[in-house]
């Protein structure tokens, strides 16, 4: 089987962006340096993509501090940076079937996610900060009648933000989004893996009147372009979501230089939890199946521990396997795919390296644990279920960041709460249960930024994202994320 025709196909109809964006032109990389960019769908290389260094960081922060401090962006008047915004949206729009095939292209997610899902979401989101910029107001303090205190939130100035590749352009937009309408200049490093819709986006932004310089992008690998931005002496702060490990280096380059804001949006190994009381087993099966199985597994908030109640337990992870057993991988372009590709051939072997440690350590493969599709050049992975499974393997408490499941019984209530709280991650959960004891005792014991109820990932963009403990700090989507993008300041006018 081979799906090169569609790729070449899909190709013809994409604007393909490989360079540099600074100051508001594409430039190639310093050094002259790309990197290969491989569609997951097949295996082909598809583009060259610049391959961005310190060099190219320092012209981006130049550009940025240079747009930022003549205040083109941050000293417009809000009402008329809302009207850009909401252009920008409008481009994003525009060409959402375009960038949905790009993002497809890039990171081998079915174009039925991007078309319906992803795209559409980039486009909410701006349009929500947009809208939330002449609405927010600052703050009269109750001082003397002598006197007046302000609060008043400025923007930081140079903002660096390093995004992942599970999800490019929305995760993008939950750190420029906020950013741009709070008046700061931008610089993005989006990952090697998957850079092609930011760079689009960015030129999008340009064409809907942001001004030259105000929203960067920088391509290449996170240890030469993404350390560079962290380790920049002239960004004011540095976003970042993707894997803890890597969190942790960019926490440490923020001290390393000159202590710059930092927000992180790291792993997770989120717990499900399924009550003998579940109110519908088949729903919450459903739920349990596509909590990993969607966008194969490469979702930060994926529920891969399954725990269930002993009692249940077979009767429960039968259905979940049915759905499993039911998901072929396919065709990322053809419509009626539901599971497309890993990323890249490293996560593809990464992940069969640990379906392997699983058996190995005396799990039960249930369904799938084999490479799929191999005919096709591409990287597919079987939707994969193991039973027996010991919250102390490393299946249970390392993130994969692919379609496995780890199946963990518990015996009540209170050991449902030991296991899903035995972990360093803290970034989501979900119980199901009619008892209404269970589901409020649940949410307030369970370490986890976001909680779910009888359902998994219920939010939009009005509610705060991030995570506890090891899951990082700070938060994505809803007004709550402004903060991060903001100083505060106070300011004391003594009255004669």
């Amino acid at each position: 089987m081979t799906f090169s025709n569609g790729v070449a196909a899909a190709l013809k109809k994409v604007t393909i962006r490989t360079e540099a964006f600074i100051g508001g032109e594409f430039t190639p990389a310093r050094s002259g340096e790309t990197l290969p960019c491989i569609t997951p769908i097949d295996g082909s290389e598809i583009a060259q993509l610049s391959a961005c260094d310190a060099a190219d960081v320092d012209a981006a922060v130049q550009a940025a501090r240079a747009s930022f401090e003549s205040g083109v962006w941050s000293k417009m008047p809000p009402r008329k940076r809302r009207q850009v915004m909401l252009a920008f949206a409008d481009k994003i729009e525009a060409h959402s079937d375009e960038l949905a095939l790009l993002e497809t292209l890039d990171m081998g997610k079915p174009i039925r996610n991007t078309r319906n899902a992803d795209i559409p979401l980039v486009v909410q989101t701006i349009r929500y900060y947009a809208e939330a910029i002449d609405k927010i107001y600052d703050e009269l303090g109750p001082s003397p009648h002598d006197a007046v205190s302000m609060i008043v939130r400025e923007p930081l100035g140079v903002v660096g933000a390093v995004t992942p590749w599970n999800f490019p352009l929305l995760m993008a937009s939950w750190k420029f989004a906020p950013a741009l309408a709070t008046g700061n200049s931008v610089i993005m490093k989006p990952a090697e893996q998957a850079s092609l819709t930011m760079l689009r986006a960015a030129e999008l932004a340009q064409e809907a009147g942001i001004p030259a310089g105000v929203l960067n992008v920088v391509p290449g690998d996170g240890a030469k372009a993404g350390k560079a931005l962290a380790l920049h002496m002239d960004v004011d702060a540095l976003v970042f979501t993707g894997s803890t490990a890597v969190g942790k280096l960019i926490m440490g380059y923020g001290a390393q230089s000159n202590l710059k804001r930092v927000a992180l949006e790291c792993g997770g190994k989120s717990p499900q939890i399924i009550m003998e009381d579940c109110p519908d087993f088949d729903a919450a099966a459903s739920a349990a199946a596509w909590a990993v199985f969607y966008d194969q597994g490469q979702v930060c908030t994926a529920g891969t521990r399954l725990l269930v109640q002993n009692s249940i337990k077979d009767e429960f992870l039968a259905k979940v396997a049915a759905v499993a057993k039911g998901l072929k991988p396919g065709d990322p372009l053809d419509e009626n795919t539901r599971f497309g590709a890993l990323v890249d051939e490293t996560q593809m072997n990464t992940v069969l390296g640990y379906i392997e440690k699983g058996g190995a350590e005396g799990a039960k493969l249930v369904c799938g644990g084999e490479r799929a599709l191999s005919e096709s050049g591409g990287f597919y992975v079987a939707p994969t279920i193991f039973d027996g499974v010991d919250n102390q393997m490393t299946i249970a408490q390392e993130e994969i960041f692919g379609p496995v499941i780890s199946a963990i019984g518990f015996d009540d209530f209170d050991d449902a709460m030991r296991i899903a709280n035995d972990t360093i991650y803290g970034l989501a959960a979900g119980i199901w249960t009619s008892n209404l004891n269970y589901a409020h005792k649940a949410s307030r014991t369970i370490r986890a930024g976001n909680v779910w109820v009888n359902c998994w990932d219920g939010s939009d963009i009005t509610t705060p994202f991030g995570g506890f403990k090891q899951s990082g700090f700070g938060r994505d989507r809803s007004l709550h994320a402004l903060d991060k993008y903001t100083e505060l300041k106070t300011i004391w006018m003594k009255l004669s």
